[in-house]
């Protein structure tokens, strides 16, 4: 059974948090390492000193990190992701939303929240180099409309955005990213851009 830790002293945990993880418990990083006992989620917020290598050490060490901010931001979210945490999101969210970011993350789904995915997975891309640091032979495996959503999706577009760019429904795009996804063996937004920027292809997660 999946344990629950959060950094932080028992007095300052988030009631929402409580609400979520009847059974999670409260310390510092030395707590959770010699009192974890099994498979071990960690949240650890944004605001603790050097939380980064805390997120990386734990990661490391095999645990599924979140990282929980005050004030949720895409690059603060970009850098939790790189230091290894597979979740990212506000520090008092709602209980059911804090369940959903555990299932997902669990899974091997990243999490950071509907108003921050899409400038993730843009500044990613970008930062991976853009269109130019496409691999062309993977678009192949796609229609041309396709390539066109897979693109405009990668580069930090909402359906939404996408539909009116290529002046088609928000269904429409839903359903080319559907098979988009399907066709390139990812299963989210995010790696949709590492399969369209990495040299290698990455394992698909099943």
């Amino acid at each position: 059974m999946m344990q629950h830790w959060i950094l932080l002293s028992s007095d300052q945990v988030p009631m929402r948090w409580r609400e979520a993880f009847p059974e999670g418990r409260a310390g510092d990083e030395s707590v959770v390492h010699d009192e974890r006992e099994g498979p071990c989620h960690a949240w650890v917020p944004s605001h603790l000193p050097d939380w980064e290598e805390t997120v990386a050490r734990l990661a490391a060490r095999g645990a599924v990190v979140c990282v929980l901010a005050l004030q949720p931001q895409s690059r603060e979210a970009l850098r939790a992701l790189a230091a290894g945490a597979r979740g990212y999101a506000h520090l008092l969210s709602p209980a059911e939303l804090l369940k959903q970011v555990a299932l997902v993350t669990e899974h091997q789904g990243i999490w950071v929240g509907s108003e921050l995915l899409s400038q993730v997975v843009g500044s990613s891309f970008r930062a991976l180099g853009g269109r130019e640091g496409v691999q062309v032979e993977r678009l192949e495996r796609l229609t041309q409309r396709e390539r066109s959503v897979a693109l405009a999706v990668a580069e930090g577009h909402s359906n939404k955005e996408v539909a009116r760019q290529l002046d088609i429904t928000p269904r429409t795009v839903k359903a080319h990213l559907g098979a988009i996804f399907r066709k390139l063996e990812v299963r989210d937004r995010m790696q949709l851009v590492l399969m369209l920027s990495r040299q290698e292809t990455p394992t698909p997660q099943h």
